[in-house]
């Protein structure tokens, strides 16, 4: 497909980051640097004329499964964890203004003063006024994590793929980080994902993306430029199904 002047892979993506990619080296919070620089990455991404929607994480605030394993009841903690998500949002949209990119944030929790509730055809509405759509608060239940959540809103606003933006190149077969010999894929089924517990995103949500045959692709956001070159179609990180 050609949009703008250069030529893309997909027309419409969902882009999922994680809490903890916005806190940096600080250990937790919120890095305002971090937050600056994945603005400009997904700017960089809007102005070839796709349409951008994220889902972010609140792990580096709040984490619900957590808080639950030391005694607070379950539903509560992941309230309080769709709550941190909404305040991630807040925060890169606020950057993503100061680039001068229109965003709407969308809550399936409602908080009418902060954003406006989730409502699909409202977000379709966004992407035909050329604004990147943020969806806040998860699916809106407890017992979700936002990785289902991203799977979820991608499939319910047709986007062509997720893109799993994390801190390594793609999927290992174990942590690349403690062993030597873990091993890069450069492509792999759902299948694989489940069978060999590979924890890229949680189980409903690679059910959901297999039953969808909606692919994703896991590489690493902190090189500047690699968001631009998958959308491009340069072979880079692990593609997981198309």
């Amino acid at each position: 497909m050609v949009r703008g002047k250069k030529k893309t892979r997909y027309k419409r993506v969902l882009l999922k980051i994680s809490g903890e990619a916005l806190q940096g080296n600080l250990g937790y919070g919120i890095d305002p640097n971090v937050a600056q620089s994945v603005a400009e990455e997904i700017k960089g991404i809007y102005k070839l004329g796709v349409d951008v929607a994220l889902v972010i994480g609140g792990g580096n605030i709040f984490r619900g499964v957590q808080a639950s394993k030391v005694g607070m009841d379950r539903a509560t903690a992941d309230y309080i964890g769709m709550l941190a998500t909404v305040i991630n949002a807040l925060v890169v949209q606020e950057a993503l203004e100061k680039n001068g990119v229109h965003t709407r944030v969308l809550s399936a929790i409602e908080i009418q003063e902060l954003a406006e509730p989730y409502i699909r055809r409202r977000a379709m509405r966004h992407f035909e006024k050329r604004r990147v759509v943020i969806f806040a608060a998860g699916t809106g239940s407890p017992f979700f994590t936002t990785d289902t959540a991203a799977a979820l809103r991608a499939i319910e606003i047709g986007a062509d793929a997720i893109f799993k933006a994390t801190k390594v190149d793609g999927v290992y077969s174990k942590d690349p980080k403690k062993f030597k010999d873990a091993v890069r894929y450069d492509k792999l089924t759902y299948f694989e994902v489940l069978s060999q517990r590979l924890e890229v995103m949680d189980s409903t949500a690679i059910s959901l993306c297999m039953d969808n045959q909606l692919p994703i692709i896991v590489f690493n956001m902190t090189k500047p430029g690699n968001i631009r070159r998958v959308l491009t179609g340069e072979k880079i990180g692990t593609t997981i199904g198309g």
